[in-house]
C-alpha cells in the first residue's frame, strides 16, 4: 500500500507514531505519540521515501523510552550551544536569480533574520553557516554586530551531507548542536530556547506544530483508504536539536549503511534514541515560493505594528 499526503506533515495512530521521510525536495514527514515521543510496534516502524507523486516504504527502528520534559527542569548554559545554519540551498522553486535565502525580505536577506536571532541568545557560542563560499561575504558583514563566533562549512549534496558538514566544525566543548534552515527567518528566541531544553534534557528535540490540514490515506490507484487522526499529526520545524556525540553516533551509522534521510533529527531515530517534539508557532514558516515571502512580510509588518 502506498500513501499520498501533503508535504510537511507527521502522521501516527493514536498510540504508535512512526517517523516518515522523504527526498525529492519534499518536506520531512514525521509520526509521533501523544506524548510527543516517537514510538515502535514490536521494534519496527515504516520509512517513506517518496518516488514521483507516491511513497515507499521499507523498515527502520525507534524507541521512546524517555521522560516528558518538565518545566523548572535544568536550563541550558550559557556559550554551550553550536548552531549549524544551513545556507547552501539552490532554491529553484522560487524562480529568482539567487537562492531563497539571500533574497531581501523587508530590506534584510532572508537568512540574517535567523542569523541575528542565534547571535543575540547567551546560550549560543558560535554559528557555523554552511554556504557557498560566494555568499560567506553576507554573513562576514556582521561580525561588528554579533557576539559569538563565526565560522563556515561548504554545502553538500544533499542535506545531510550539509550537516555533516558543518558538525566537522562544531566546537569540540559544545554541549548542543542546533540545527537550524535558514530559509525559516521567522523562528523566535522563545521557541528556540523551549527547544534547546527539551534537546538537553532527551538528546533531540525538533520544533513542530499541531496539523492544520486533513490527511488521508490513499492507495496506488489514489483511492481513498482512510482518513488520518488530524489530532495526531504533526508538521516538522526547525531547529531540530542534538547533543553532538549522538548526532556523531548517528552520523556513523548512516553513513555506514547508506541510509538517506532529509530530517536531522531522523539521524539518530536510527539509534532508536526517543526524539521530543516541542511546540512551536505556525509563524515559522520556511520561505520557498513568491507567495511565502509575501507572507513572511505580512507577519514581520504584523509583528512591528504590535510591538510598536
Amino acid at each position: 500500500m502506498t500513501t499520498v499526503l501533503q508535504a510537511g506533515f507527521a502522521i501516527c495512530s493514536s498510540t504508535t507514531y512512526f517517523p516518515l521521510h522523504h527526498v525529492n525536495n519534499a518536506k520531512s514527514l514525521q509520526l509521533v505519540s501523544n506524548s510527543r515521543f516517537q514510538s515502535h510496534p514490536e521494534n519496527s516502524r515504516v520509512l517513506y521515501v517518496q518516488k514521483g507523486a507516491r511513497f515507499v516504504h521499507s523498515r527502520i527502528s525507534c524507541s521512546a523510552n524517555a521522560v516528558k520534559p518538565e518545566e523548572g527542569s535544568e536550563s541550558v548554559k550559557e556559550r554551550s550551544v553550536s548552531v549549524i545554519l544551513l545556507a547552501g540551498g539552490k532554491g529553484k522553486r522560487m524562480g529568482a536569480s539567487m537562492p531563497k535565502q539571500y533574497l531581501p525580505l523587508l530590506g534584510q536577506p532572508i537568512a540574517l533574520y535567523s542569523f541575528y536571532t542565534f547571535s543575540l541568545m547567551p546560550e549560543v557560542k558560535e554559528i557555523v553557516v554552511v554556504c557557498d563560499p560566494s555568499y560567506e561575504d553576507i554573513f562576514e558583514g556582521t561580525k561588528a554586530k554579533i557576539h559569538v563566533d563565526l565560522k563556515f562549512a561548504l554545502p553538500g549534496k544533499e542535506r545531510q551531507d550539509s550537516v555533516f558538514s558543518g558538525l566537522q566544525a562544531v566546537d569540540s566543548n559544545s554541549e548542543l548542536v542546533c540545527i537550524h534552515d535558514s530559509a525559516r527567518p521567522l523562528a523566535s528566541s522563545s521557541a528556540i530556547r523551549k527547544v534547546l531544553k527539551d534537546g538537553w534534557l532527551i538528546g533531540a528535540s525538533v520544533l513542530g506544530v499541531p496539523a492544520k490540514a486533513t490527511i488521508k490515506e490513499a492507495n496506488s490507484d489514489s483511492f481513498v483508504v482512510k482518513t488520518l487522526d488530524r489530532r495526531t499529526l504533526w508538521e516538522m520545524q526547525t531547529p531540530q536539536v542534538i547533543k553532538p556525540e549522538l548526532l556523531k553516533k548517528g552520523f556513523e551509522l548512516v553513513n555506514r549503511e547508506g541510509l538517506e534521510v532529509t530530517d536531522d533529527v531522523s539521524i539518530v531515530e536510527h539509534l532508536k534514541h526517543p526524539v521530543y517534539i516541542t511546540e512551536g508557532s505556525y509563524t515559522n514558516i520556511k520561505v520557498t515560493t513568491p507567495d511565502d515571502l509575501l507572507l513572511a512580510e505580512r507577519i514581520l509588518n504584523t509583528t512591528s505594528a504590535g510591538s510598536s
